[in-house]
């Protein structure tokens, strides 16, 4: 009966560990082609695939194999998750598990939230995501709140509140599971708060720490604020950062300041539009770089950190790339911070470039104008060069693939005066864009030491998803128009596209199952671009959200 009782015992044990991922599996997460266990499919957020069925001659055949309807109407960015054949895919007010073959339900999960939550939302009423760990899936909601269910049944096993959102606070991050410790960050800054980075137990969710972007006076980088500005300063924490198990460090990316009024809070205004590397049991900083000192232009540092293992000046070296929304493709050493490249990737006028002893940008007189109250055209606009559609690396081709922006905004401070939940900016936005005749975006092959294109495939209207590489030699994106698109990842050409039926702002993802690839991204319009900048041509892009998965017709 003993025997028999050890036996039953570990059948269950393998069946509990056969359905609960492990850290183990997250940390093999970029090499594992069965599965998509990681936002930006790997630790690294490289979002490159070795997978190489879906080819350059291969990808003309691509078809949908099936469609799964969210029956929402708001913005979809999400990034799915695959585990062991199901689909974890996240909308604002849902949850929900989908057979990855045959497109069918298997739980959904509704979220709820206040009515009065999308007030106090900047840019869109969406989520990007969940993580997977120990059976459950964790995501946040908009309502700023962490909660994990049941990976089998969809069932709410812990929630906990991270923020109030009458203080302008809300979430739309897609959490981070690193060293077994789940990582999340906030949104608000446009709304006068103080951004922050929290740790959470995913057995019990019990909080275990919290970094603040913003340093109060008796802690490091506190002499950057003057007075109480420090209470108000932004530095929301939006995007999933990157992980390096070897290092045990997590690299967070970090929003800009409040209010773009830069007058309003005299000082470099740490740890606004910079990267922190952190430890992910306490949240200790280990060190931290700063992309765009004191910035008046909403230059926010949030977009993702990619890492890769690099040759530089014939010394193999962990780095740390970031298109910065500043307009600059930054190479950092991953150990120490320390810069190693920074050029630029689009039209730049608000500096002449970066330091390279010091990692400060040499600003223009449209910086010193802007500080002091004149009206300026600046380069890029307040969207960044790249906004926050996550890019690729290829490391076979050693380029970046990221969807980038061409055009300029107008920029003029204002008085601003703080009221809780209300916005706090301090800029004119009455007419905010500098629109050429040209594209407006442009998907680009980027260099990463030298921030120069081998390729670029311009958009009228820009694109805003993310980007998917792989070892077939192609690069996937998708446009506000519907169209999901497959490109030459040496050459630029467009190789495929379908129609989705409403705008893609979400992250292409690919797994290989039973001998097959797949390919998935959801579809559904409604983000930034299409919230401010009042592009006529989108009028007719009609919203509705949902999952679309490819193959190649056999």
């Amino acid at each position: 009966m003993k025997r028999f009782a050890m036996a039953a015992g570990l059948v269950m044990l393998a069946s509990t560990c056969a359905n609960a991922q492990t850290t183990e599996q997250l940390v093999k997460g970029a090499t594992d082609t069965s599965n998509v266990l990681n936002y930006g499919m790997g630790y690294n957020l490289q979002r490159f695939s070795t997978l190489n069925q879906i080819n350059k001659d291969s990808v003309k055949n691509l078809v949908p194999v099936w469609n799964y309807s969210f029956n929402d109407d708001r913005s979809e960015e999400s990034q799915p998750l695959v585990y062991q054949g199901v689909i974890y895919v996240t909308s604002h007010n849902a949850t929900m598990a989908v057979d990855a073959k045959t497109g069918k339900q298997i739980w959904k999960t509704k979220v709820e939230y206040p009515a009065e939550t999308p007030r106090i939302v900047c840019c869109g009423i969406i989520n990007r995501g969940a993580a997977l760990y120990d059976g459950k899936v964790i995501r946040t909601t908009l309502d700023a709140h962490v909660i994990a269910l049941d990976a089998k049944t969809g069932k709410e096993l812990w929630r906990q509140k991270a923020a109030d959102i009458k203080e302008g606070y809300s979430m739309t991050v897609a959490p981070l599971v690193a060293d077994g410790v789940v990582i999340t960050g906030i949104s608000g800054a446009e709304f006068g708060t103080r951004g922050f980075i929290d740790g959470w137990d995913p057995a019990t969710g019990k909080h275990l720490w919290r970094t603040h972007s913003i340093p109060s006076p008796d802690e490091p980088g506190g002499d950057t604020w003057k007075g109480d500005t420090w209470k108000l300063g932004g530095g929301s924490t939006w995007i999933t950062g990157s992980y390096d198990p070897e290092l045990n460090t997590v690299y967070w990316g970090i929003g800009n300041p409040g209010p773009f009024n830069s007058a309003v809070r005299p000082g470099d205004n740490l740890y606004t539009c910079s990267v922190l590397a952190m430890d992910p049991k306490t949240g200790k900083i280990k060190w931290h770089y700063q992309f765009s000192p004191n910035n008046p232009f909403d230059y926010d540092a949030v977009a993702e950190m990619v890492l890769a293992d690099m040759t530089i000046e014939g010394k193999p070296t962990k780095v740390l790339m970031d298109a910065n929304r500043n307009g600059f493709f930054y190479v950092l050493d991953r150990t120490n911070g320390k810069l190693l490249a920074a050029n630029p990737y689009v039209k730049v006028n608000w500096a002449t470039g970066i330091d390279m002893k010091t990692g400060r940008p040499i600003e223009t007189d449209v910086s010193k104008d802007a500080r002091e109250g004149k009206k300026v055209t600046v380069y890029p606009s307040i969207l960044g060069g790249k906004n926050w559609e996550p890019m690729s690396f290829n490391p076979q081709t050693g380029l970046a693939y990221a969807n980038t922006l061409n055009f300029g905004g107008k920029y003029k401070a204002e008085p601003v005066t703080f009221k809780q939940g209300e916005w706090y900016l301090g800029m004119d936005l009455t007419d905010p864009w500098e629109f050429g005749d040209g594209p407006r975006g442009h998907l680009k092959a980027i260099d990463p030491m030298t921030g120069k294109s081998k390729w670029e495939a311009p958009s009228d209207i820009p694109r805003f998803s993310g980007v998917l590489s792989t070892a077939g030699g192609v690069v996937f994106s998708g446009q506000l128009t519907g169209e999901f698109e497959a490109f030459d990842a040496d050459t630029g050409k467009k190789l495929w596209q379908f129609q989705t039926g409403s705008g893609i702002e979400g992250q292409p993802v690919t797994w290989q199952q039973d001998g097959v690839q797949y390919v998935a991204v959801t579809s559904g319009y409604g983000g930034v671009y299409s919230l401010f900048s009042g592009d006529e041509r989108l009028a007719k892009v009609p919203p509705g959200g949902s999952l679309w998965v490819f193959a190649v017709k056999q």
